[in-house]
């Protein structure tokens, strides 16, 4: 079997601004669209390494706050090994890997629902004041302001699995909900289905605070 790319390493690090701008990486990768460097590690393994270097930082905060910093290390390296070993079989008509990177870490994190319903439980008892919050921790844009941690909380710990992964791929994720459908392989009428029941329950926890921008 084929090495994976220097980048695609097992533990990563908190995100920094290099990770955001993708500014690591083979020569003209910086700009070049997802399934351009796909189709380019076929053959050049090492032009893989630009996708670690360009989504690493946001799967990692989006892992971290589900299931803590501490796991998320070693799931965004993991995703990134099963990607590389996946990639020639890659749709290269889907231009944007997040959401196939997305799939990947979701399936990934799956694997941990009990830690991740036992964390929010914990935070549900943890006290608002005195907590600092670090980007890992900040509710998603979309979660209203008024929306206390502890209660947000204990309203993720209540839902169903695959509700879950809708909500938070969408919040959390930033993913529309067409980006979520091809993540989770699902159709698009069972991602609305799934996030319009976990907002409605995530609501009546909160005391009826629309806990999502409801628009697309």
């Amino acid at each position: 079997m084929t090495a994976p790319p220097t980048g695609a390493r097992a533990g990563v690090p908190a995100a920094t601004p290099a990770d955001e701008a993708g500014a690591v990486g083979p020569v003209g990768a910086a700009d070049a669209p997802d399934a351009d460097l796909i189709e380019r590690s076929r053959t050049d393994p090492e032009a893989f390494a630009a996708l670690f270097d360009r989504y690493s930082g946001m799967l990692y905060r989006y892992v971290s706050r589900r299931l803590g910093p501490e796991v998320a290390e070693d799931l965004v390296g993991e995703t990134f090994l099963v990607a590389f070993s996946r990639r020639g079989r890659y749709d290269l008509s889907h231009r944007d890997a997040r959401p196939w990177l997305f799939g990947i870490i979701t399936k990934l994190v799956s694997r941990h629902h009990r830690s991740e319903a036992a964390r929010y439980r914990a935070l549900r008892r943890s006290p608002v004041d005195g907590h600092v919050e670090g980007p890992a921790d900040r509710v998603a844009a979309g979660v209203t302001a008024t929306a206390s941690r502890p209660l947000l909380a204990e309203a993720l710990a209540g839902l169903p699995r695959r509700d879950r992964d809708v909500l938070l791929l969408v919040a959390w994720g930033d993913l529309a909900y067409g980006e979520v459908a091809q993540a989770l392989g699902i159709p698009v009428g069972t991602v609305r289905s799934r996030l319009s029941r976990a907002r409605r329950k995530v609501r009546a926890v909160l005391g009826d605070t629309n806990p999502m921008n409801e628009e697309e």
